[in-house]
C-alpha cells in the first residue's frame, strides 16, 4: 500500500451500534475527508441475497452474488434525501439505504460477512478506497485487516444494554415494531458471532486507541478524539 497516501488515512471499528458510523460521519466532515461506513457494504450483499431468494448458507451462491453485485455508495447530500441518512446506498441503481437497517438484514449480515469469498471481495473495493488517502473508514476490521498500516486506529464500544437502546430508538423512529429485548438478544447474538468467526474477526487492533460512547455526547467524543496527538501531527501544518 501507498504508505505516504495511508498517512491520510484513519481507521474506526467496533460492535454493532457502538456510535462508530455517526463518529466517524461526523469526524470527516470535520476535517474534510470522505467517509465510508464499510458495514453498508455487507448489508448490501446480505439484502441483494434476500431479495433474490438466495440460500443463506448456499455460500458459493452467496460469494457468486457478491463479485457480480452493482453496488454503489454516494454522499448523503442527494437531492431530497433529508431523512437522516449518513450515506446512499444503491443496488443495480436502487436506492435501498434504510432496507439495509431493517431486522431481517441485522438477523443474516454476521453470516453472510464471516464468508471468506465476499470478505476478500469486499476488501478489496474498500482498500481501493482506502490507498486514495484522506478517508475515515468505518466496519469492524478496518485497522486489523483492510488498512493495517493506518496510523490512526480507533475502537468504539459501549455496553451491549446501551448499543439496545440506540437501536430499538432508531427502529421506533422508522415505525419498525422490533423490541428492545429483540434488539438486546439481537447485539448480543452479533457480538459472539463477529468476535468468533474464522475469517477476520472483529477485535480492536493492537495499536488502536479505545473509547467508550456508553454515557458520552457525541460532540465531546469528537473532541476527545480531536485532542489525540494523531491531528497536531497530521494537521497542524
Amino acid at each position: 500500500m501507498n504508505s505516504q497516501l495511508l498517512r491520510k488515512a484513519i481507521a474506526i471499528d467496533g460492535p454493532a451500534a457502538s456510535g462508530k458510523t455517526t463518529i466517524g460521519f461526523r469526524l470527516a466532515n470535520r476535517i474534510e475527508y470522505m467517509f465510508l461506513d464499510t458495514g453498508c457494504m455487507y448489508r448490501a450483499v446480505t439484502q441483494a441475497v434476500l431479495d433474490q431468494g438466495v440460500n443463506i448458507d448456499d455460500e458459493l451462491s452467496v460469494v457468486k452474488l457478491t463479485q457480480q453485485l452493482e453496488l454503489d455508495i454516494q454522499p448523503a447530500g442527494l437531492p431530497g434525501k433529508g431523512d437522516g441518512r449518513l450515506y446512499t446506498v444503491l443496488i443495480g441503481g436502487n436506492d435501498v439505504t434504510w432496507e439495509l437497517r431493517s431486522h431481517d438484514v441485522d438477523v443474516n449480515v454476521s453470516q453472510i460477512s464471516a464468508y471468506s469469498g465476499v470478505r476478500s471481495n469486499l476488501v478489496k473495493r474498500q482498500r481501493a478506497i482506502g490507498v486514495r488517502g484522506q478517508v475515515v473508514m468505518v466496519g469492524r476490521d478496518i485497522g486489523t485487516v483492510v488498512l493495517p498500516d493506518a496510523p490512526l486506529k480507533l475502537y468504539i464500544v459501549a455496553s451491549a444494554e446501551e448499543r439496545a437502546r440506540r437501536r430499538w430508538l432508531e427502529r421506533e423512529d422508522r415505525k419498525d415494531n422490533t423490541t428492545y429485548e429483540q434488539n438486546l438478544a439481537d447485539i448480543k447474538r452479533r457480538d459472539q458471532f463477529d468476535g468468533h468467526r474464522e475469517h477476520s474477526p472483529m477485535r480492536p487492533a493492537a495499536d488502536a486507541i479505545v473509547i467508550d460512547t456508553t454515557e458520552k455526547q457525541l460532540d465531546a467524543i469528537i473532541e476527545e478524539i480531536l485532542q489525540l496527538d494523531y491531528f497536531e501531527k497530521q494537521y497542524s501544518k
